[in-house]
């Protein structure tokens, strides 16, 4: 998302450039003693030597699988409805799922994704080899542009360190950028500070329906962001404290982007926000209408979820751009319960009627694709 402001240094994480240091800078577990030298790095998933099916392929960077590093297998994982089984390791590197490798599933073999972590530190104003920046799109550590892509217990996690790159203003920094259909994250963490989750489309013409169920979703300015019809049920979004800010807001959980003509855009539905910063400090929302589509209507339905004291009650949402208000786009929110989403000023908290609510469910958004059915 372009920064609303030049973004000074952060000291919270203290990011770190080595793959150990980012491990703890990031919050996640070290990996297990077990995942160097225990007898069976894929669990319960088989093998180099007894597959899970033929077309499972193994990553293990300590090579006991097929490959070392996960790139390395999506290139050898050509065509449709391949499995990638990634045993316990820091992945430090960029992967790409391009559009042809259909129907791929990844499945972190400890059943924990804080064991498997796929980390890299691309910023948007990072200098790109040759010349030029990669941009926000550039940025990130994981792009999946395929349809039917599904992920299981991994974290997909951006540690740019933006407290050591006070020089650099494209401090967007996406941990993971999703464009296809049926898209799936179940039991998976997403890190980052600024764009951390880039849930998209391939087109603007295209409605991608993507699902997150038991995640982890982490960050500061508009970490959930992008055009897809996406639903996020039962997932944990976290706040983070912005020690080098003098005053609200810090941030902005969601920023949809979603096109006029697609009827859905984000819902979340029985998911919890919490904070680690002061109370009222974040914003629930606020609209982005990209400059590549100025007509983009941006759709939002918070329903049952737990909003906690760091979400400004009074005024929840605000204007990415006065010339797009939020008033004006599709926010709503219905049964939500918690210190931020108390109803102070009723015109600053658009709910839905009983009758739309009805609509506004998993089955409604997603339709004939039912990934909640397989978790």
């Amino acid at each position: 998302m372009p920064a609303s402001r030049p973004q000074p240094p952060l000291s919270r994480r203290g990011f770190l450039l080595a793959s150990a240091g980012a491990t703890a800078a990031l919050g996640l577990a070290a990996v297990p003693a077990r995942a160097a030298v225990g007898p069976r790095p894929f669990g319960r998933y088989g093998s180099p030597r007894r597959r899970l099916t033929p077309g499972t392929l193994y990553v293990d960077p300590y090579g006991r699988g097929d490959f070392a590093t996960v790139q390395a297998a999506v290139t050898a994982a050509s065509g449709s409805g391949r499995t990638l089984v990634l045993a316990p390791g820091v992945y430090r590197e960029t992967v790409a799922v391009d559009a042809t490798r259909t129907g791929a599933t990844w499945i972190g073999a400890s059943e924990n994704p804080r064991d498997v972590v796929i980390v890299y530190d691309n910023a948007a104003g990072t200098p790109k080899p040759g010349g030029g920046t990669y941009g926000t799109t550039g940025s990130a550590t994981t792009t999946v542009q395929a349809d039917g892509f599904t992920a299981r217990w991994i974290t997909f996690a951006n540690d740019w360190p933006r407290a050591e790159h006070p020089e650099i203003t494209g401090t967007q920094a996406v941990a993971v950028k999703v464009q296809g259909d049926r898209s799936a994250f179940i039991h998976c963490r997403f890190l980052g500070h600024q764009d951390t989750l880039y849930a998209d489309s391939m087109a603007l013409g295209t409605f991608a329906r993507q699902y997150y169920a038991h995640c982890f979703i982490e960050g500061d300015v508009d970490f959930v962001f992008g055009r897809a019809t996406a639903v996020y049920e039962q997932c944990h979004f976290r706040t983070l404290d912005r020690t080098d800010l003098a005053a609200a807001p810090y941030g902005f959980v969601f920023a949809p982007s979603t096109a006029v003509a697609n009827p859905r855009g984000y819902l979340v539905t029985r998911s919890r926000v919490s904070s680690e910063a002061p109370d009222a400090a974040y914003k629930l929302a606020r609209p982005w209408v990209p400059s590549s589509d100025t007509t983009a209507r941006p759709s939002l339905v918070v329903r049952d979820t737990h909003l906690g004291a760091g979400i400004d009650a009074v005024a929840p949402y605000t204007n990415m751009s006065d010339a797009y208000p939020w008033q004006s786009q599709r926010f709503a929110e219905y049964r939500n319960t918690g210190p931020g989403a108390v109803i102070t000023v009723p015109q600053n908290r658009p709910q839905l009627t009983r009758e739309q609510a009805e609509s506004a469910t998993r089955a409604g958004y997603l339709g004939d694709w039912r990934p909640y059915e397989r978790r």
